[in-house]
């Protein structure tokens, strides 16, 4: 026979966006197909079998001869059996795939050696106008290579279907090595149950993992739960040394083990000697746990994220004539502020920004009528009073100028900006165009951190909710509860939270806590179910530097 035989009706199989599948609820499809020859850009499939498993119960065969269109060389009947006289009346590849592909549908596909029947069938995908396969694929060799590799004399399909006493005997045609493959495949299972592995992601990773160092200490992540958390690593003197945050604990802590070769892994693997872990009801949650537990802890192997030693912020003087200055104390002193900036790198970067769109003082001397002129003021750069012939008001209306820019209408000072980028641009003075587009860049996303934290500030106490049903309390900018769809919303909040006493905060922690706060409730999903007072933005935005065009 040359037909597609279906031992029973196949039922709806489940997709794979999400990977952390359990393994007993995966839909499994073991292949094996013979070629006459070892390349698909010369040879062709003679032979296709496949059984179908989902849930672990057996739904399906598929067994066919396929018609070459080639010789067959005799070396391969030889090795398999299988003649020219067999497969004249075999059905092309063209007519067997699409029912191949429905039959896989949507499993995972396991062979042995699976990457060479991949290559056949993707081969023929691509031709027949289907593309590459999209299935997750699983590798009973690499699988045996990672779990009982000290235990055989061999990897290949004869020695192992031995080794796990299979009862189909392989014999290079194609359902029968389906059949073996099959049951090598859930031997190996079972011996990846015995070191933690359960889940779909797990399996696939498996065979990257095996010259992984340091692979025994994934037993400490045997308690992880498949939740949104944030995870802690510490040394052999409970010292935490790394906080990360994921979607997913058990996922991504044990991602650490399969073979990542960065070497700032490898230095936290050889010290890890416990993890803890705090599960959280939401993903924003866990961000803002994150933020929390590294400056509070600073762990020493979160080098990018770790709080600097002081922050910095950009002041507006309470001079005659006010200048900018950067300083590392936000104080109760009426003045205006922008940051607090990671470094004072940063806080410069913001202040050449005003300067090139706001003639501000630059010196930073008074002077008089007798004082010579800075170089700032000689090159008209700058509205500087260092020779007393600056009149008072009319600097003051520069003054009033940043300032309306700052807390009302950013393109005050974001424009100028434009403008000038333009014009580099278009006379191709490229190297300057970048910096003042990084000075740009810097700006705008201090005014926009301002704004949001007033707003924020302002609100008082806020209840947001998503589509997905989870929902967040913040109050003056911080989170101070968070549920999932299937939890019960707190009655009254035991924050203690004061409302914020500056228009900007006052540290990078809190400032990032805020940003990631304004960055959910900014989601188009999400909607405000209460707060105690209006959240109200202004109606001058802060506008992003996309195109020069125009």
């Amino acid at each position: 026979m040359f037909g597609i035989v279906s031992a029973m009706a196949l039922p709806v199989q489940r997709t794979f966006d999400d990977l952390s599948t359990p393994l007993h609820e995966v839909a499994f499809c073991v292949l094996d197909l013979e070629t006459t020859g070892g390349s698909p850009a010369t040879c062709e499939i003679t032979e296709v079998g496949a059984v179908k498993y989902v849930a672990g119960e057996l739904v399906g065969t598929f067994d066919t001869l396929v018609n070459p269109g080639a010789a067959i060389p005799p070396t391969i009947t030889v090795l398999t059996g299988i003649t020219q006289a067999m497969v004249i009346d075999a059905p092309r590849i063209e007519e067997v795939l699409p029912s191949l592909l429905e039959f896989i549908g949507t499993a995972v596909i396991v062979g042995h050696n699976v990457r060479f029947d991949m290559s056949f069938l993707n081969a023929a995908a691509v031709r027949l106008g289907y593309g590459k396969i999209p299935n997750p694929t699983s590798d009973t060799l690499g699988l045996a290579r990672r779990l009982v590799r000290e235990e055989t004399r061999g990897l290949n399909l004869q020695t192992l279907a031995a080794h796990f006493r299979s009862p189909v005997t392989p014999n290079h045609r194609a359902l029968a090595d389906a059949r073996a493959t099959a049951h090598v495949f859930w031997g190996l299972l079972e011996r990846a149950g015995t070191i933690g592995v359960s889940d779909l992601d797990e399996l696939l990773r498996l065979p990257t993992a095996r010259g992984a160092p340091h692979y025994d200490k994934i037993e400490l992540t045997e308690r992880l739960p498949r939740k949104p958390g944030v995870y802690m690593f510490r040394d052999r003197d409970q010292n935490i040394i790394y906080v990360g945050k994921a979607k997913n604990l058990r996922t991504r802590v044990r991602s650490y083990f399969y073979g990542d070769s960065r070497r700032s892994v490898g230095q936290m693997l050889r010290d890890l000697s416990d993890i803890d872990f705090r599960v959280c009801a939401t993903e924003l949650e866990a961000e803002v746990t994150e933020i929390l537990l590294i400056y509070h802890h600073v762990p020493r192997l979160n080098r990018r994220s770790r709080p600097p030693k002081s922050p910095q912020f950009v002041k507006l003087t309470a001079e005659r004539f006010p200048r900018l200055s950067i300083v590392r104390t936000l104080r109760d002193d009426g003045c205006l502020y922008l940051g607090p900036f990671r470094s004072r790198r940063i806080a410069n970067t913001v202040v050449a920004a005003i300067w090139d769109a706001i003639p501000i003082r630059r010196c930073m001397t008074t002077g008089g009528k007798r004082s010579p002129a800075c170089s700032f003021a000689q090159l008209g750069v700058a509205m500087c009073p260092c020779d007393g012939s600056v009149p008072e008001a009319n600097y003051q209306d520069v003054v009033s100028r940043l300032r309306h820019g700052i807390e009302e209408d950013p393109a005050e000072l974001l424009d100028p900006l434009v403008a000038r980028l333009r014009e580099y641009a278009r006379t191709a003075r490229f190297e300057e165009a970048a910096d003042l587009r990084d000075r740009h860049r810097a700006l705008s996303l201090a005014l926009e951190n301002r704004r949001s934290w007033g707003v924020l500030r302002r609100a008082g106490l806020l209840w947001a909710e998503d589509s997905n049903g989870d929902s967040v309390l913040v109050e003056s900018g911080r989170l101070v509860g968070a549920w999932g769809p299937d939890d019960q919303p707190p009655l009254t909040t035991t924050a203690t939270v004061e409302a914020a006493p500056h228009l900007v905060p006052e540290t990078v922690g809190q400032a990032e806590e805020a940003r990631l706060v304004w960055k959910w409730l900014d989601r188009p999903d999400v909607r405000i179910v209460e707060s105690t007072h209006p959240l109200a933005t202004s109606r001058h935005p802060v506008a992003r530097l996309t195109s020069l065009a125009g």
